[in-house]
């Protein structure tokens, strides 16, 4: 029968012990539903959340991006789309459109959204409705971002925030039209691949 090295082994009850402390405190008195973290990433889902600072000036970019009363999609963004949720009474609504139907406990504003299926969209999220989409396509492959980019351009009225790899810029700008910011993200867990963030307009990330 195969078995554990001593030291795998206490790795795994470390993160077991772990993941039962993060359980505990969710069930405590306080807890905020959208702080990140609050639902665990999924590495076979390729989910790997931002940093707090991260997500808080990519969250702050949008709202200042769409303007008073502006509207804000986060495609495979959730760490976002939480920070946004935190700003509660700014004037501006979101939504988030992901794969993980854990996100679903956000109510309405969660859309499940699959990447392979592009323009499967409900029928009320219209065109060209949101006033700048937020996308962080899963995988760094093209076709990730090809089909990403459908959704993208389906949904934004001119306004796109694009963060993936930075391996990514020659097909960004090919199926995007967005160059590459000075502002580095980073993540709750570092990642091998070197990560960047792209607009189409003049943006607070330069």
């Amino acid at each position: 029968i195969p078995q554990l090295s001593s030291h795998t082994l206490a790795a795994l009850q470390e993160f077991y012990l772990e993941q039962q402390q993060r359980e505990g405190m969710k069930t405590s008195q306080g807890f905020n539903q959208y702080s990140i973290g609050s639902i665990e990433e999924d590495w076979q889902l390729s989910q790997f959340w931002y940093s707090d600072e991260t997500a808080s000036c990519l969250a702050n970019e949008a709202v200042v991006a769409a303007g008073k009363g502006g509207r804000i999609a986060c495609v495979s963004a959730p760490s976002v789309y939480q920070k946004l949720k935190e700003q509660d009474g700014k004037d501006f609504s979101v939504c988030i459109l992901e794969y993980d139907r854990r996100f679903s406990v956000y109510g309405e504003e969660f859309i499940f959204y699959d990447y392979n299926h592009p323009l499967n969209l409900p029928e009320n999220l219209l065109p060209r409705s949101f006033d700048i989409v937020i996308a962080d396509p899963p995988y760094l492959s093209e076709e990730c971002l090809q089909k990403t980019a459908q959704t993208i351009k389906y949904l934004t009225k001119g306004k796109i925030l694009l963060c993936t790899g930075a391996i990514m810029e020659e097909q960004a700008a090919k199926h995007l039209g967005v160059k590459i910011c000075k502002f580095i993200p980073k993540h709750s867990r570092n990642l091998a691949n070197e990560f960047r963030c792209y607009v189409n307009y003049a943006s607070g990330l330069d």
